[in-house]
């Protein structure tokens, strides 16, 4: 799959529809009751955290900010969301009165998107109103969770190749809205490419494709169906030759491309043994600049076995968009401060077995040792923590008296992640199952 698009500008996020309704419907029942009582209005602090890591896992990645600020700058109680829950009796005409005069006026703070982070990082904190954060939960834990969870396996799987590129190629695999989601988090972390033009469209990802099995069963013949896509996108294109026979359709494809044959594309059978019996083939053919690209339900465990292979690229799809097992980041939103009758903020948390919260509001560092490698996550309650001289503070502005400051721009992301994940002790990037690489420290 190596017939890439140009790479162009991205439009921005396309979506003019309103968010509002994108949440549960017990956020908007705690509004009436907060408004009626009068308690609506006492000043806040939401937190999106995950409570732990999936199970082995040794890092996450955060990924969706972006496309959680683009969300947030939509969530509007229009005309048609109002006459919709005014029909179906969700909240009463008071409560209604109040959203649809809604918008965000608090601030936004949290982890710069393409982050590392751990059990208790605060990765998201909002600083508002009762009533103006309590909406956004949903919203913001259904974003994150699940683009953390699809750039956390990405991450493990551009790790795995190492310098190789990995392809995005999963949006058969999971929902169409999903599918661009997913796209955008994989090349966060590291993905070179997908097969998904809304991606590229909304978000500037590079897209590239050739063909499928589909096409060859099409023609008579395979060497019509090669000769017709060499004929139509140029001897670069990648020529997928496990349709029938592999090494003869890589002799027939050599035949016919010569060796300009810009690639060819495993998607079956043992893809060790078949690399290296392909790559001879190619080399005896003259073909040596030919690169071989293979997929078929590949993980970052597939990956890692392949790095002996004369492989030069993969396609991911299935264990990508579906977390590689780990679907969701185990993010959960509470409230971990609010106003007191006297106007202070006092800390807040629940205390229920296994789901104990930290109360108070967060800030956040990465403890770095003589050689730059972290050695823990330090988070700060009330105050930030203290920097011992070289250590990196992780919170950013996001959106400042409801006006939004972080652009979501996913070349700085991209970037981001690539430094972040090197900081890391070496053991972050084992994929045999073992504890979080870093440990969690808070600072009262």
């Amino acid at each position: 799959m190596v017939t890439p698009s140009a790479s162009v500008a991205p439009t921005g996020h396309l979506q003019s529809a309103s968010t509002a309704l994108l949440t549960d419907h017990y956020e908007l029942t705690m509004l009436q009751a907060a408004l009626r009582s009068g308690e609506a209005h006492r000043r806040c602090v939401f937190e999106p955290f995950p409570r732990r890591l999936p199970e082995g896992r040794r890092y996450a990645v955060l990924a969706g900010t972006g496309r959680f600020l683009d969300a947030l700058e939509q969530f509007r109680f229009g005309e048609a969301e109002i006459a919709d829950l005014r029909a179906r009796k969700v909240v009463d005409e008071e409560t209604c009165d109040w959203l649809a005069a809604y918008r965000f006026t608090g601030d936004i703070s949290g982890y710069a998107e393409g982050e590392c982070f751990f059990p208790g990082s605060p990765v998201l904190v909002v600083e508002a109103s009762f009533a103006e954060g309590v909406l956004l939960e949903t919203l913001a834990l259904s974003i994150l969770n699940h683009d953390s969870a699809i750039a956390s396996a990405a991450s493990r799987m551009t790790a795995a190749a190492g310098d190789r590129p990995c392809i995005e190629m999963g949006s058969r695999r999971t929902h169409e809205e999903a599918a661009v989601a997913c796209a955008r988090a994989a090349y966060l972390a590291g993905f070179a490419r997908t097969s998904n033009l809304e991606a590229g469209r909304r978000y500037g990802v590079p897209t590239t494709g050739t063909s499928a099995h589909a096409f060859t069963l099409l023609y008579d013949s395979e060497r019509e169906a090669f000769a017709a896509q060499l004929a139509a996108l140029g001897t670069g294109t990648t020529l997928l030759v496990d349709t029938y026979d592999v090494m003869t359709a890589v002799r027939t494809a050599v035949e016919l491309a010569g060796p300009q044959l810009g690639a060819v594309r495993l998607d079956s059978g043992d893809l060790i043994v078949q690399a290296h019996e392909v790559r001879a083939l190619l080399d005896s053919l003259g073909a040596t600049d030919t690169r071989i690209i293979v997929t078929s339900d590949l993980d970052e465990y597939a990956i890692a076995a392949l790095q002996a292979a004369p492989v030069d690229g993969y396609g991911v799809g299935t264990a990508l968009v579906t977390g590689s097992g780990a679907p969701t980041s185990s993010m959960v939103y509470k409230l971990v401060a609010r106003e007191d009758a006297s106007g202070t903020m006092q800390p807040v948390a629940k205390k229920s077995k296994d789901k104990l919260s930290v109360g108070g509001r967060k800030w956040a560092l990465r403890r770095l040792g003589a050689s730059g490698r972290a050695e823990a996550e330090v988070v700060g309650i009330g105050a930030r923590p203290d920097d011992d001289g070289n250590d990196r503070t992780l919170m950013v502005d996001l959106v400042r008296g409801g006006e939004r400051i972080d652009t979501g721009d996913l070349a700085a992301a991209r970037a981001r992640h690539t430094a972040s994940r090197a900081e890391l002790p070496r053991q972050a990037t084992q994929l045999q199952r073992g504890e979080v690489c870093i440990p969690t420290h808070y600072e009262p």
